[in-house]
């Protein structure tokens, strides 16, 4: 029996336990929705120890205000049943008092590889009431250690021959029978490869991603994808096949290792368990690896052209040459040669990136029979992707498609693939390892013109998600809004972002200071820029490259040819190496991290790239003198704007004052922006010298390149003065002045035009997006003469141009070139801001334009924030401004007008005024959706 000691403590659980049970039951006000692990949706075959968790919160009464977070509690289990029954056997974080939603570091038992975990997550909201679970959510692993992986790369016969005028080797097949007592519940494999791929079980193909895997750094790493095929298998006997493309096995930048042959290689590894959640003790009832073992065989696809510089080609597929059954048990395998083992040496990792699908199914416009017996068809738009095509025609005919970008010329760029008509007479023609990139497709060798309904498109991308949504009364700008965002997407094959897909598809490092924060704004490219980050870390130590690596004598051994140093130097693009550039290519490695800091709160790619950030730095100022940069490497190695109005007339590649002054002011922001970084990881020794050096550079660059008559820099261009300003050169001083001239040379000079290139418009951009000089950003963005994104609009542009010209012989109608308004539409039209002191968007800032800034009456945009959705809509009518703003639970709002346009908050007790700044009234909303109006003026 209990004596009284005993019974008051019982006694006391239980009361608090009747709380506990009461508060469940009571509704908290959010709801965790939206896991992710490392940035990404049920990820499978991660290979990262201590993965990054997070959600958003949903606010159960839409109605409501001041959602937070005040605790969260993760689950995970090794079992579905186990996490529905809330046994985290694997880790069960317990309560933990945090506001905190995203970058959350696993913390539980070592994981094991080729394994699932099942979690969810549960929080208490800001009155401390518990919420209802999430939804469950997973990860698989990978192989966490290179001695798991018992397989081996193997190969065709067919090597890639570099001096012959086009690729000579077949897309090979390649399989293996497995025998099985009982049918499995658990099996994934492991697949990476140099050149694409896809995979089949019993005749099935697995998995919907295309062009597999994401583009990777061949001299040094392969990624791996996972597929799930135990619902494919079977008891008895099994057909696994591989089918390989040709593509990035032969690109010249990656000809180095001689232990890799010329040729598509493979390897493939996978465990078959009886049970679906086996334990970590538990062994397989039969494991799949590639080796000698496997045969292989030509299949009727071959890529056409070189995989080089202009010399993309595409594909061209022999109907007479088909195996229906090759993936199938009632294949032939008498004419099947063994496959050949190749023991290469490239570090194995786990794609960590949404791979390739299809977007957007496009059918053409018109279709134009032509007189010289071709077919002419318009597919309406300018896009990057795959094909399909009926055709017919006699046994042995040649049927081919040309693509082109222009509508006066059959095929740009040498993009063209073929189809050989088979014994049947008819065939449909369909991109498998390659992509074509146009408006136009000029048909040839077909003896009647096809249907509208014969031919489709696809454009083809990485697989992330939409993260906003923009509209406003100006319909120009919604057309440039929305063109933006249509390049972008076209340009994002492979977990990089290329300058163009049909010339080069090269990741530049200057054109991402166009593009990044466009991407980040309008996508969730979290896993996105995190792989391609990886990617700089991997090219860092070779030289830059450019001309004929397929020339013995140039190749690795001439000036900028991709000789390896083992320093801090960068190629000017990555994972791809070849191309010309300069300092501001390389640097994107500083200004890259930093933005996604900035963005999402992601304090671990700052660490992790710390290493290739101070190594970069430390190159270039091996190439200072008097601290100013000076001019290092080769021809193509020191550009600095790049393509603004008339460039290729005036000429860009030079040692031109211009040219050194935007260089080492680019140096100046790297600098500044390096040591911040330093900062935020605690590293003092190193954001002193950077922050010492880069005050000792800006004062050079001041003293040698400052106009004092014209308060301009150097040539007195925008892209110096914007360079200048945004890397806090001028004194403080003169600093309003040399806005000023900038303001006259948009304004007057240029008569609210836009004269710069890829970097200095990229510059520029940022430079008054920061300042808020909205009115100077709509001057340009809303002209429709040249040089302007109106005048490609008023030229029948369905894509962003590499050049501001329409017809200057060479350039690309689909580039990156010019992509920088993507990120003002939300952030300076639609006024969603991040607060540069708090990073995340747990703090952020809501700021329309002025009424003078733009012609635009009314904006609205939806933005999904790492912390959930952020509404803002504004409009002006009657000299009163309205607003609708929507802040997500567990962030805050602050919320900038002039006093001009003060609002009536009365009717918010979540509202409160703060203390203004810069001549703005300022007032904070905790979370919420809004509805306010300004006051008339003298009220």
């Amino acid at each position: 029996m209990m004596n009284k000691f005993q019974i008051l403590p019982f006694l006391l659980v239980f009361f608090c336990s009747c709380l506990d049970v009461k508060a469940s039951k009571s509704r908290a006000s959010v709801v965790p929705v939206r896991l992710q692990c490392e940035y990404l949706e049920n990820p499978t075959g991660i290979d990262v120890p201590q993965p990054r968790l997070g959600w958003i919160l949903e606010a159960t009464d839409k109605t409501g205000f001041g959602q937070g977070q005040t605790a969260y509690r993760i689950l995970v289990s090794s079992t579905e049943k186990l996490l529905q029954k809330e046994n985290g056997d694997i880790w069960d974080s317990g309560w933990i008092d945090s506001d905190e939603t995203q970058q959350i570091q696993y913390g539980g038992v070592a994981l094991q590889s080729d394994r699932a975990y099942h979690w969810k997550v549960q929080v208490k909201d800001e009155n401390g009431v518990v919420s209802a679970w999430s939804e469950p959510a997973f990860w698989t692993t990978g192989l966490f250690d290179a001695s798991e992986w018992q397989a081996s790369w193997i190969g065709s016969g067919e090597l890639y021959n570099t001096a012959a005028p086009e690729n000579n080797i077949s897309d090979p097949w390649f399989r293996k029978t497995v025998e099985l007592s009982e049918k499995p519940r658990k099996a994934t494999l492991f697949v990476a490869s140099v050149g694409y791929h896809e995979l089949y079980v019993n005749g099935e193909r697995i998995g919907d991603e295309v062009l597999a895997p994401a583009v990777t750094d061949h001299t040094k790493r392969a990624r791996y994808v996972a597929y799930d095929i135990a619902d494919q298998l079977k008891r008895g006997t099994n057909v696994i096949a591989l089918w390989l493309g040709t593509s990035w096995s032969i690109f010249p930048p990656y000809i180095l290792q001689k232990d890799r042959p010329l040729t598509p290689i493979v390897i493939a590894q996978g465990a078959i368990y009886r049970e679906e959640f086996p334990s970590g003790e538990a062994k397989p009832m039969a494991v799949v690896a590639t080796d000698a073992s496997w045969i292989t065989h030509p299949s009727p696809n071959r890529l056409l052209g070189k995989w080089d510089f202009a010399k993309m080609g595409g594909e061209i597929w022999d109907a007479r040459k088909e195996l229906p059954q090759w993936n199938t048990l009632a294949c032939d395998e008498s004419d099947w040669n063994p496959a050949i083992e190749y023991p290469t040496t490239l570090a194995l990792s786990a794609q960590l990136v949404a791979g390739n699908r299809l977007f957007d199914e496009i059918t053409p416009v018109a279709i134009e029979a032509r007189p010289d017996g071709s077919y002419r068809v318009d597919m309406g738009v300018n896009f990057a992707g795959w094909t399909e095509i009926k055709v017919s025609g006699q046994p042995g005919d040649t049927i081919r498609f040309q693509y082109s970008e222009r509508q006066q010329d059959d095929m740009t760029f040498n993009l063209h693939s073929a189809y050989v008509v088979g014994a049947s007479g008819i065939g449909t023609f369909r991109n498998r390892f390659n992509y074509s990139s146009g408006r136009w497709i000029t048909i040839r060798g077909l003896k009647s013109k096809p249907a509208i309904q014969d031919i489709k498109g696809w454009m083809v991308r990485t697989d992330f998600q939409n993260a906003s949504q923009f509209e406003c009364s100006d319909s120009l700008q919604n057309w440039i809004y929305d063109r933006i965002r249509w390049t972008f997407e076209n340009l994002s094959l492979g977990g990089y972002i290329v300058d163009c897909p049909q010339r080069e598809r090269m990741g530049y490092g200057g054109d991402a200071h166009a593009t990044s924060e466009t991407g980040m704004f309008n996508y969730q490219l979290g896993a996105f820029y995190t792989k391609w980050m990886q990617d700089w870390r991997d090219v860092q130590g070779t030289e830059p490259m450019v001309g004929n690596m397929l020339d013995p004598n140039h190749a690795r051994k001439a000036v900028t040819s991709g000789r390896i140093w083992n320093n801090g130097v960068l190629p000017h693009t990555a994972p791809t190496y070849w191309g010309g550039g300069g300092p501001a290519w390389g640097g994107i490695v500083v200004t890259l991290p930093w933005f996604m800091y900035q963005h999402h709160g992601d304090k671990q790619v700052l660490e992790t790239n710390f290493h290739l950030i101070s190594e970069w730095l430390g190159f270039l100022q091996s190439h200072t003198k008097d601290n100013l940069l000076q001019r290092f490497g080769g021809q193509w190695d020191f550009l600095g704007d790049w393509l603004w109005p008339n460039a290729t007339a005036e000429g860009m590649n030079n040692d031109k004052p211009e040219t050194l002054c935007l260089n080492n002011a680019y140096y100046v922001f790297n600098l500044r922006t390096a040591a911040k970084i330093a900062r935020v990881l605690g590293k003092v020794a190193e954001a002193d010298q950077w922050e010492q050096q880069a005050s000792a550079s800006a004062q050079a660059v001041h003293t040698r390149y400052f106009n004092a008559g014209d308060d301009s820099y150097a040539d007195g261009s925008m892209a110096n003065l914007a360079a200048a300003l945004l890397a806090e050169i001028p004194p403080p001083a003169v600093r309003e002045r040399v806005m000023q001239r900038l303001e006259r040379e948009i304004l007057e000079v240029r008569k609210g035009h836009i004269h710069t290139g890829i970097t200095g418009g990229a510059l520029l951009f940022k430079l008054l997006r920061e300042a808020g000089r909205n009115d100077l950003i709509y001057s340009m963005v809303s002209q429709t003469t040249y040089p302007s994104w109106g005048y490609m609009k008023e030229n029948w542009a369905t894509s962003i141009w590499e050049m501001w010209e329409k017809d200057l012989p060479g350039h690309s109608l689909l580039h990156s070139s010019y992509l920088y308004p993507g990120a003002w539409y939300i952030d300076g039209l639609a006024g969603i801001k991040r607060d540069p002191e708090v990073p995340g968007f747990r703090r952020f800032i809501v700021r329309p334009p002025l009424a003078t800034a733009t012609d635009v009456t009314w904006a609205r945009a939806t933005f999904h924030s790492p912390q959930g959705l952020i509404g803002s809509y504004w409009s002006r009518e009657d000299g009163r401004l309205k607003l609708e703003i929507s802040v997500p639970p567990n962030s805050v709002a602050v919320l900038e007008l002039l006093p001009s346009e003060q609002i009536d908050r009365t009717s918010y007790g979540s509202m409160k005024e703060i203390p203004g700044r810069d001549g703005f009234l300022r007032y904070e909303l905790q979370p919420g959706h809004y509805r306010l109006t300004s006051q008339p003026a003298g009220l």
